[in-house]
């Protein structure tokens, strides 16, 4: 054998058992019970669990190549990251000014098409919004919330 395709197959052989030792560090993939989901007329609801609630919720589906290393990591760092900015499991905790904040940055993100990511609905195709999507979701950012309890009147 040349000293050229051993020192391939060497560094082939270093890849191989790196990529299998990297398989053993552990990754937290949660899901917990909610607290609430956002009141939303059913197709609102549809389009934010097909489009948004894997990563923006704690009803995370998580697919096979969330349980691959290095690739595993990235999913579950973009989920925590992602529940960080509006967790639709959690809504029913959310203050009513933070509720109207979050309908319109979800009006916002989503009418100019930076939600959900590109990556994603490349591999999960039922996530890209139709227009009537796009409609449904910006008629819902528009409705009030409700009051909430815990804020006195003057």
């Amino acid at each position: 054998m040349s000293p050229a395709r051993r020192v391939i197959a060497a560094g082939s052989g270093l890849l191989l058992v790196a990529f299998i030792a990297i398989q053993f560090v552990p990754v937290q993939r949660t899901n917990r019970p909610g607290l609430g989901d956002p009141p939303a007329s059913r197709h609102v609801q549809w389009t934010l669990r097909r489009a948004c609630y894997d990563c923006h919720s704690t009803e995370s589906r998580w697919p096979i190549w969330a349980y691959v290393a290095p690739v595993s990591w990235q999913v579950v760092s973009d989920v925590e990251r992602a529940r960080k900015v509006v967790n639709f499991s959690d809504w029913a905790a959310y203050d009513s000014l933070e509720q109207v904040g979050l309908k319109a940055l979800v009006t916002h993100v989503t009418a100019t098409h930076r939600m959900p990511l590109w990556y994603y609905v490349t591999l999960h195709p039922d996530a890209k919004l139709s227009p009537a999507d796009l409609d449904s979701l910006a008629a819902w950012g528009k409705t009030p919330a409700p009051r909430d309890a815990t804020v006195e009147e003057p």
